[in-house]
C-alpha cells in the first residue's frame, strides 16, 4: 500500500486525532483562540490539494451532468431550508442562537464533504464538481433565508462580502491553481513530481483544518455552554432527517446510486469550516456564534462514520444509470 492510499484507508481516524489534539492543546495551552487568523489559509490550501485530486476531464464530464446538479441544488436550497425552518421553531426565541444554526444548517458543505462521500461510495467527483455552483448560490440565497426566517434586523449582519471574498480566496484561487498545476504536470516531469507529491496532502491538509478550528473555538465554549446543550437536539434530528431527505430527491430524479449517495451526502453534510470567518465577523458573535458553529461540526463528524457505514447500502437496481 502506497503512503497516499495508508493515509486515505485512515482519514476518519486522523481526522479524529485532530480534532481531539486540538481539544487538548486549547485546554492546556493558553491563547489558542489567535489561531482564528489561520482559518482561511489552511482551508485555502486544503481546498487547491482537494481539486487537484479530480482530473480536468472527468471535472468537465461532471459539470455536464444536469439532472445530478438539478437535485443537489433543489435538495440543498429548497428541501434543506425547509427542514431547517422547521427545526428552528424547537429553539429559544434568542436570534443570536437561531442565528449561527442558521448559518451553518443552510449552507452546504463544498471541502470534506468531498472525502466523506468518498469513502460511503458516493460519487465524489460529481460533488467536487458541484463546488463552485454550491457556494455561489448559498451566498446569493443565505441573506434571503435570514431574512425569512428572522427579520431584516438578524439579516442585516450578513453582509456579501465576506461571501465574495471567500468564494475567490478559498474557490476561484485555489481551483485556478490546482488547473495550472494540472497542466504543468502534464507537459514536465517536475510538474508531475511536485503533483505527486501534493497529492499526499488532502488528508493531512483537512486535519491542520480541524486541529486548527477546535483549538481556536474550544476555549470560548464554556462561556456558552447552556447554548450548545440547547442547539444539540436540533444538530442530531438534522443528522437523521437530512440524508434520507437527499436520498429522496435522488429517487426522484432516477439518479444512479453513486450520484444519489452523493447528494444524501451533500444534504447532511454542512459548511461549517468555511461559515465560521462569516460568523466571527458578526458583532458580538463570540463566543456563542463559533460555540454553536463547532458543536454542530463535532457532532457531524461523529454522524459521517454511521454515513460511510450505511451509505454504500442505499442503492436500488431498478433505478438506471444517469447518461
Amino acid at each position: 500500500m502506497t503512503l497516499r492510499e495508508n493515509l486515505e484507508s485512515k482519514q476518519v481516524g486522523i481526522y479524529f486525532a485532530a480534532v481531539v489534539l486540538g481539544a487538548v492543546m486549547a485546554l492546556i495551552v493558553p491563547g489558542t483562540t489567535a489561531l482564528e487568523q489561520g482559518i482561511n489559509p489552511a482551508l485555502a490550501f486544503m481546498l487547491f490539494v482537494t481539486f487537484l485530486q479530480v482530473p480536468l476531464a472527468e471535472l468537465r464530464q461532471a459539470v455536464y451532468r444536469f439532472r445530478f446538479l438539478a437535485a443537489l441544488l433543489l435538495t440543498n436550497f429548497v428541501v434543506v431550508p425547509i427542514i431547517v425552518a422547521v427545526l428552528v421553531q424547537f429553539l429559544p426565541p434568542d436570534p443570536m442562537i437561531r442565528l449561527g444554526v442558521l448559518l451553518v444548517l443552510l449552507a452546504p458543505c463544498i471541502d470534506y464533504v468531498v472525502t466523506f462521500s468518498q469513502l460511503g461510495r458516493a460519487d465524489a467527483r460529481l460533488l467536487l464538481a458541484a463546488t463552485p455552483a454550491l457556494l455561489i448560490v448559498q451566498m446569493l440565497l443565505l441573506p434571503v433565508y435570514l431574512s425569512a426566517f428572522l427579520g431584516p434586523a438578524a439579516a442585516s449582519l450578513i453582509k456579501a462580502g465576506p461571501f465574495v471574498h471567500a468564494f475567490i480566496w478559498l474557490i476561484a484561487i485555489p481551483l485556478i491553481l490546482a488547473v495550472l498545476v494540472q497542466v504543468w504536470a502534464g507537459k514536465s516531469a517536475v510538474g508531475a513530481r511536485v503533483s505527486s507529491v501534493l497529492g499526499l496532502l488532502p488528508v493531512p491538509a483537512t486535519a491542520v483544518v480541524l486541529f486548527i478550528v477546535v483549538a481556536a473555538v474550544v476555549p470560548q465554549l464554556g462561556q456558552a455552554l447552556d447554548a450548545t446543550f440547547q442547539v444539540v437536539p436540533i444538530y442530531v434530528a438534522y443528522a437523521v432527517i437530512a440524508p434520507l431527505a437527499g436520498w429522496g430527491i435522488a429517487r426522484l430524479f432516477q439518479l444512479d446510486a453513486p450520484a444519489g449517495r452523493a447528494v444524501a451526502f451533500s444534504a447532511a453534510t454542512r459548511n461549517s469550516l468555511v461559515v465560521l470567518p462569516l460568523a466571527l465577523a458578526v458583532p458580538g458573535a463570540v463566543p456563542l456564534l463559533p460555540a454553536i458553529i463547532v458543536t454542530q461540526t463535532l457532532i457531524e463528524l461523529v454522524s459521517e462514520l454511521i454515513y460511510v457505514r450505511l451509505a454504500p447500502k442505499f442503492g436500488v437496481t431498478s433505478i438506471t444509470p444517469l447518461i
